[in-house]
C-alpha cells in the first residue's frame, strides 16, 4: 500500500504556464491514496479552470479568503488544520517572495501561514526570474524555515529560454510526497556525519583553473537527508551554487588541498563520513603569479601536474577516530568493476557508484541511478530524484554503520 494512502494534502496552484501539469498531479496523488483539495490562485484560474481540477480531485475547488459560505465557519483556518502536507505546484517568483515575506493577501498564502503543516514548493518560473539575486534569497529564507524545495529543473522553457526553471514533472512531485509523508526516519539520532560535496578547483594562474562538472546536488541532498535522519551534519562544499541545507554546518572550500585539511579536522569527531565530492585527482605542480599569456608562434603548451591527496582513502586510512567511510565512484564505464577495485584499495566501508556519462542523471542532472557497493553485498538503486535517493542512501549507510 502507498504510504499516501489517505493522506490529506493541500495542493496550491499559483500562476504560471506549468499550471496544466498540476491536472496531472493531482490524478496521480489520488492514484496513490491521497485525499486532495486544491487551492487555486487568481493568476493560475487564468490557465487552468478550477472545474478541471473538482473533477480530478472529487473536492471543490478553493479560491476566495473571503467565502461568505466558508468563512461563517472559519473555512480557511479549518483547511489549514486539516492538510498534512501543503505542496505549492507550480510555486512561482511571487508566490515564493509572499510567503518568504510572511504575506497573507490571499488564501493560498494564509493557508501556508496558519497551518502546522510541512510546505513543499515546486518552483516554476523563467530562468532569469529563478537566477534572480531576489528569488535567490528567498528561496533561502523558505529554506532556513524548514520549507522544501522540490526543484526546480533545467531545460526548454514555454518562453523559449533553456535554463533552471521548469516545474518538477509531477511523477517525481507524487514522489517526493510520498517519501515526505512516509515518516521521516530517526536512523542517525545522536550520529554525528561529515559530507564533502562539489568539484574542487585548482588554479593555474590567478584567473584559470582545472575542475570538473560536479553540482554538488548529490552531496547536498545526502546533508538535507541525513540532517532529517537525525544527525549533526558539516557539508565541506567546493564552489557550487546551492542554499545550504537547514541546520547543517556549511564549510566552504576551493582546492583539494583545503578541502582535504576541513575533512581532517571534522572527521576527528564524526561518527560517518561520506566522500561526495568530485575532487580534482591532480593539480598544477606550479600556479603561476600572474595570467599566462599566449605567445606568437606557438601552438602548444605543456603543464606539469601533481598528484593530489586522495580524501576519503585518507579518511579511512586512520588507525584512531576512524569513522564509517562512504566513497563515491563518478565512472563513465566499467562501473562496478572500478568501484569495487576503489572499495578495496582505499579500505572504505562502502562505496556509491553512478555512471556519469549518462545524459539523463548523474552530473548536473537533478535524478541520478547507483550501485550500493560494500565487503559483502551490492544492490542497485534505479534511476530516481537525488533527494529521494538521497534518503534511501542514507537509510542504507546508518543500518550498515551500525556497531
Amino acid at each position: 500500500m502507498s504510504s499516501l494512502a489517505d493522506k490529506r494534502l493541500l495542493l496550491g496552484i499559483s500562476g504560471g504556464i506549468a499550471a496544466y501539469k498540476s491536472a496531472d498531479l493531482v490524478r496521480r496523488l489520488k492514484d496513490r491514496g491521497a485525499q486532495v483539495r486544491v487551492v487555486m490562485s487568481a493568476g493560475a484560474r487564468e490557465f487552468v479552470q478550477p472545474l478541471t481540477f473538482q473533477a480530478l480531485s472529487g473536492n471543490p475547488v478553493h479560491t476566495d479568503l473571503l467565502d461568505p459560505a466558508a468563512e461563517a465557519a472559519m473555512g480557511h483556518i479549518e483547511l489549514a488544520k486539516w492538510a498534512e502536507l501543503i505542496l505549492i505546484a507550480p510555486a512561482s517568483a511571487q508566490v515564493m517572495a509572499k510567503l518568504a515575506c510572511g504575506m497573507a493577501d490571499d488564501l493560498l498564502t494564509t493557508l501556508c501561514l496558519a497551518s502546522e503543516a510541512p510546505v513543499a514548493l515546486a518552483p516554476a518560473m523563467n530562468q532569469a526570474m529563478w537566477r534572480h539575486p531576489a528569488t535567490a534569497v528567498n528561496a533561502q529564507t523558505l529554506r532556513e524555515r524548514g520549507v522544501q524545495l522540490w526543484g526546480p529543473a533545467a531545460g526548454s522553457q514555454a518562453c523559449g529560454d533553456v535554463g533552471p526553471g521548469r516545474m518538477l514533472e509531477p511523477a517525481d512531485l507524487a514522489q517526493q510526497a510520498e517519501s515526505l509523508l512516509s515518516g521521516s526516519s530517526d536512523c542517525l539520532r545522536g550520529k554525528s556525519v561529515v559530507i564533502t560535496a562539489g568539484p574542487t578547483r585548482e588554479a593555474l594562474d590567478p584567473v584559470r583553473y582545472l575542475s570538473n562538472h560536479s553540482s554538488g546536488k548529490m552531496g547536498f541532498a545526502l546533508a538535507e537527508a541525513a540532517q532529517r535522519a537525525g544527525a549533526q551534519v558539516t557539508l565541506i562544499a567546493g564552489p557550487v551554487n546551492l542554499a545550504t541545507p537547514a541546520q547543517v554546518k556549511r564549510v566552504d572550500v576551493v582546492d583539494a588541498r583545503d578541502m582535504r585539511a576541513a575533512a581532517e579536522r571534522a572527521a576527528d569527531l564524526c561518527d560517518i563520513f561520506i566522500g561526495a565530492a568530485a575532487v580534482a585527482d591532480f593539480r598544477p605542480a606550479t600556479m603561476a603569479e600572474q595570467k599566462i599569456k599566449k605567445r606568437e608562434g606557438c601552438d602548444e603548451s605543456a603543464i606539469a601536474l601533481v598528484k593530489n591527496p586522495d580524501i576519503v582513502a585518507g579518511i579511512a586510512a586512520r588507525s584512531q577516530r576512524r569513522p564509517f567511510t562512504v566513497g563515491f565512484a563518478a565512472e563513465t564505464q566499467q562501473v562496478e568493476h572500478y568501484a569495487q577495485d576503489k572499495l578495496q584499495r582505499k579500505n572504505l566501508d562502502m562505496i556509491i557508484a553512478n555512471d556519469v556519462s549518462s545524459t539523463n542523471s548523474g552530473f548536473n542532472s537533478d535524478r541520478n541511478a547507483v550501485t550500493v557497493i560494500d565487503r559483502h553485498s551490492s544492490t542497485h538503486l534505479p534511476q530516481a530524484l537525488k533527494a529521494d535517493l538521497a534518503r534511501q542512501l542514507i537509510e542504507i549507510i546508518a543500518a550498515k554503520a551500525q556497531p
